[in-house]
């Protein structure tokens, strides 16, 4: 117990922000997991199939464990303000290009590993030889539940992890040991008849409680999904670009959200990145703006594919002409790229005609639909 106590405080010197012990049994995760792939819920996400079980017995990808530790890491930046309500702005203003905002600072699979290797080495020079690896959306593992049984929230019905003192945006990491620690308890669920998540849902991805049908879900369109994104889900995506934070944005626990205490995750102006800006980047641009960022995992060419859906989808908005003819010139630019996917894209954005307005005469909101 007294380790626990130490490694816990340790933790938060190494700018984790709540720590917890789980134990290495998922019996019932694993049940659900496998009807989930069953079900053809992960889309082209092969390797959730092919690691199969793997995912819910850590003592298989690192044989020897006995304990994992659980870690939270806030993302929310200082420099981010009302974040909520620049959500909801980024949302509604169909010229944005929309992106997610974990994404707007450092790559935290590289700020979370570091930090938790420097953990894993602390207790070890503490108490002597120890057996241990660290993750972070990194390996097979079920990581949601394995913080839920380490105490650090509840998985709530959009899938991710929720806290009561800090909502769902941060990151999660572990720490697989061979140390019988002492384990902490589950946290309740404390959803109760919530829907918010559900319902604001653009594509309809949750298709139920704690169910994620991943193949509808904007995160997986314009990240995981390396083709051609299915014609009748573009016009849902809107302007996001990378990543979607609406069943966030919606959730009542993230009125908790804390702030980033590591100076890692501060924005890079994304929150402000325009698509015609977007589109314009030739390769070289992309990669100098995403260096050191998650988002440089989409490559070039997915990135070009993800922006001309967003401006297909604001042509069929109710602009000013102006932003109209600089939307549609900024396609036409890319109508001869090397790479078919883009150019199939960019012909159907080119397609996109302004919606018309429900009320004859009514004002339309800024850049909205």
């Amino acid at each position: 117990m007294e380790l626990t106590r130490q490694i816990k405080a340790w933790a938060r010197e190494h700018g984790f922000d709540q720590v917890g012990i789980a134990g290495i049994d998922m019996g019932n995760a694993e049940a659900r997991l496998l009807q989930w792939i069953e079900h053809g819920f992960h889309g082209e996400m092969d390797y959730m199939a092919r690691h199969g079980t793997l995912r819910s017995r850590p003592a298989e990808l690192v044989p020897g464990t006995l304990r994992v530790i659980a870690a939270r890491m806030d993302y929310v930046s200082e420099d981010a303000g009302d974040w909520i309500d620049a959500g909801w702005e980024s949302v509604r203003t169909a010229e944005r290009a929309g992106v997610a905002r974990y994404a707007q600072g450092r790559d935290y699979h590289r700020v979370i590993r570091s930090r938790l290797k420097a953990l894993a080495e602390r207790i070890a020079a503490a108490i002597g030889p120890l057996g241990f690896r660290v993750f972070t959306d990194s390996a097979p593992l079920m990581e949601v539940e394995l913080a839920h049984q380490a105490g650090l929230g509840w998985r709530g019905k959009h899938t991710l992890l929720l806290s009561r003192e800090a909502g769902s945006m941060f990151f999660l990491g572990e720490i697989l040991v061979d140390l019988p620690l002492p384990v902490d308890s589950p946290v309740d669920d404390h959803c109760g008849q919530c829907r918010r998540c559900i319902d604001i849902c653009p594509t309809g991805a949750i298709v139920a409680p704690y169910l994620l049908d991943a193949r509808r879900c904007i995160s997986y369109l314009t990240i995981e999904l390396k083709g051609s994104i299915p014609i009748e889900l573009r016009p849902l995506i809107g302007n996001r670009v990378y990543g979607c934070d609406d069943c966030q944005l919606a959730c009542p626990w993230n009125k908790y959200a804390k702030r980033a205490v590591v100076a890692d995750f501060d924005g890079r102006g994304l929150d402000q990145l325009t698509l015609i800006e977007a589109f314009s980047w030739d390769e070289e641009t992309f990669l100098q703006r995403t260096e050191g960022s998650a988002m440089r995992r989409i490559g070039y060419t997915q990135w070009l594919r993800n922006v001309a859906v967003g401006i297909g989808n604001a042509l069929a908005s109710r602009l000013d002409g102006f932003m109209r003819a600089r939307l549609e010139a900024a396609l036409a630019a890319r109508t001869e790229h090397p790479s078919e996917m883009v150019r199939e894209h960019v012909q159907w954005a080119l397609a996109q005609k302004p919606i018309a307005a429900a009320v004859s005469g009514s004002a339309p909101a800024k850049g909205a639909t």
